[in-house]
C-alpha cells in the first residue's frame, strides 16, 4: 500500500484540552498512521460561533495508507469515541467540542464531496490560528 502525507488540524475547547489533543494523537497512531511532525499548542478564540471556552489547537503531519474517505471515517470515529456528539458539517453550525479533527491537506490532492473538501480552504486561507499552525508545514 502506498503512503500518503496528510496534514491534520486538531482542536479542543472542552475539558482538559491538551489531554484531549494528546488522547486524539494516541488514537491516530493506533490507526496505523505514523505521526511525522507536531506543531506547538496554540490557544485561540472560537471562530464562527460564540463561546466563553478558549480553543487549544495543534497541526500534525501524518503518513497514512488510508484513502481520504477512509481517513475521514477514521477521524470521525475518534471524535465520536471521545464524546463529540454533533458534527459541524452535518448540523450546519459550530459549537463547543471535546475534539475536532480536520483533514487540511492530503498529498497534493484536490477533492470535493458532500462530506469532505481537500484542501480545507477555511483552515488554509481564512482562519488566523490555523495559518499560524500550518505555516511550518506548508
Amino acid at each position: 500500500m502506498s503512503q500518503h502525507k496528510v496534514i491534520l488540524l486538531l482542536g479542543s475547547n472542552l475539558g482538559d484540552q491538551k489531554k484531549n489533543l494528546n488522547t486524539a494523537l494516541d488514537k491516530i497512531r493506533e490507526g496505523e498512521n505514523e505521526i511525522l511532525n507536531i506543531s506547538e499548542f496554540l490557544t485561540s478564540e472560537p471562530v464562527e460561533f460564540a463561546s466563553s471556552n478558549i480553543f487549544c489547537n495543534i497541526a500534525v503531519v501524518i503518513s497514512t495508507s488510508h484513502s481520504p474517505i477512509q481517513l475521514l471515517d477514521f477521524v470521525k470515529s475518534i471524535e465520536s469515541e471521545m464524546g463529540r456528539t454533533t458534527d459541524s458539517r452535518a448540523s450546519g453550525a459550530y459549537s463547543d467540542r471535546i475534539i475536532d479533527i480536520d483533514i487540511v491537506k492530503f498529498n497534493e490532492l484536490k477533492f470535493s464531496s458532500e462530506r469532505l473538501e481537500i484542501p480545507h480552504q477555511k483552515n488554509l486561507y481564512e482562519r488566523d490560528f490555523s495559518r499560524i499552525l500550518l505555516k511550518a508545514f506548508i
